[in-house]
């Protein structure tokens, strides 16, 4: 990566290291945590509600384990694509390289914080001799104003790391302070994210919808067999298709979980039928589209709750489509197992986060950095 300016510090760590520095704790991983509209009073509860558990112990939320994401390597890009070739030339034209500084993190908006952890891990991989200090934890639930971290150390260090952490933390805010709305209105169902996610943030985005209370869809290609409507087309059927899988598994002796899409009530038929027949790996039964929008702004999920009580337990349930912070509370009241939502990481709107230096602190050590 083109050379950034930092303070003189030991070389970055390897992603090796890295990671056993995250599970020795030294980067570390939480261990706590006006609208009349349907959809900000629904967005308005669930903020009380986090709110309410924020002084409360949490669960760690540690990103989705994948078998090849280089998270480090993800930061590094970060990091270079804003150095380019010279590094931060207003830092080296304005800021002594010595010039110490205190940063504070401040909420601009209400919502959920997530990318704390991440966080750590950018400030390091600039500088390991910057110190970070947290006052809130990924999955605690901010207020507008609020001073919830500071970082001291390296001035050109902090505003090398700025922009990127921000990005990061915006981003990953934003999804988990939607998924939290979501996910509470859609009790007793478990809201799920997809692969919509941004290019090479997978498990970044995949990781705040954890930290804001959602679980995970499969991560990529690899870990889950998922028999959607093209497969099905080139197979010549549902019923083909699900042979298909069973003999694949079988012969290559993978344990997977799979599941089918449905769109009308007689594919589920079909499915529970091929399931009554054969021995299968099919855990799961997608429902698409069985929600279907009102002119009056309402949503039948007659259909759904007819495929819900044909499948009667028999495999877990997803309800995917027309799925908003509007819909998903009726939608979860049908019985489904999960409800997936695209836009949780495919139209996420960022939490406005700011990262200031304190000015007279800033102030004090250059004016003495220039007497000497």
């Amino acid at each position: 990566m083109p050379a950034i300016p930092t303070a003189p510090s030991p070389a970055a760590p390897n992603p090796n290291v890295l990671l056993a520095r995250s599970r020795q704790g030294l980067i570390r991983f939480p261990s706590s945590p006006s609208s009349s509209s349907p959809s900000s009073n629904r967005l308005h509860l669930a903020r009380r509600r986090a709110a309410s558990m924020s002084a409360e112990a949490q669960v760690p939320v540690a990103p989705p384990a994948h078998p090849t994401y280089d998270l480090k390597a993800v930061i590094d890009l970060a990091l270079s694509e804003d150095a380019g070739d010279r590094g931060d030339v207003s830092c080296l034209a304005t800021i002594p390289s010595d010039v110490k500084a205190e940063a504070t993190f401040i909420a601009k908006e209400d919502g959920v914080i997530a990318g704390i952890s991440l966080a750590d891990m950018i400030f390091n991989q600039v500088d390991p001799l910057l110190k970070v200090e947290w006052f809130e934890n990924d999955g605690n639930y901010v207020r507008k104003g609020l001073q919830f971290g500071r970082v001291y150390g390296c001035a050109r260090s902090i505003i090398v790391a700025e922009r990127v952490v921000l990005n990061f933390m915006q981003r990953m805010s934003g999804i988990a302070t939607m998924t939290k709305a979501m996910a509470d209105a859609a009790r007793p169902a478990c809201i799920l994210e997809t692969r919509k996610t941004a290019p090479s943030l997978r498990l970044v985005d995949k990781w705040a919808v954890l930290i804001g209370g959602g679980k995970n869809h499969r991560l990529g290609l690899f870990d889950m067999v998922m028999i959607k409507d093209n497969h099905i087309s080139v197979a010549g059927g549902i019923t083909n298709a699900m042979k298909s899988v069973d003999q694949f598994l079988v012969k290559e002796k993978l344990t997977l979980p799979v599941e089918v899409e449905t769109r009308t009530l007689q594919e589920v038929k079909d499915v529970l039928k091929y399931a009554a027949e054969n021995k299968t790996s099919l855990t799961r039964i997608m429902l698409d589209n069985m929600v279907v929008p009102l002119p009056d702004g309402d949503i039948d999920v007659s259909m759904l709750k007819d495929a819900v009580q044909l499948i009667d337990g028999r495999f877990e349930t997803e309800a995917s489509g027309n799925v908003t912070i509007d819909t998903v509370k009726k939608i979860g009241e049908t019985g489904v197992t999960y409800i997936s939502s695209g836009a949780l990481t495919h139209s996420v709107k960022a939490l406005d986060i700011s990262l200031k230096i304190d000015t007279e602190l800033a102030l004090r050590v250059g004016r003495r950095t220039n007497r000497a």
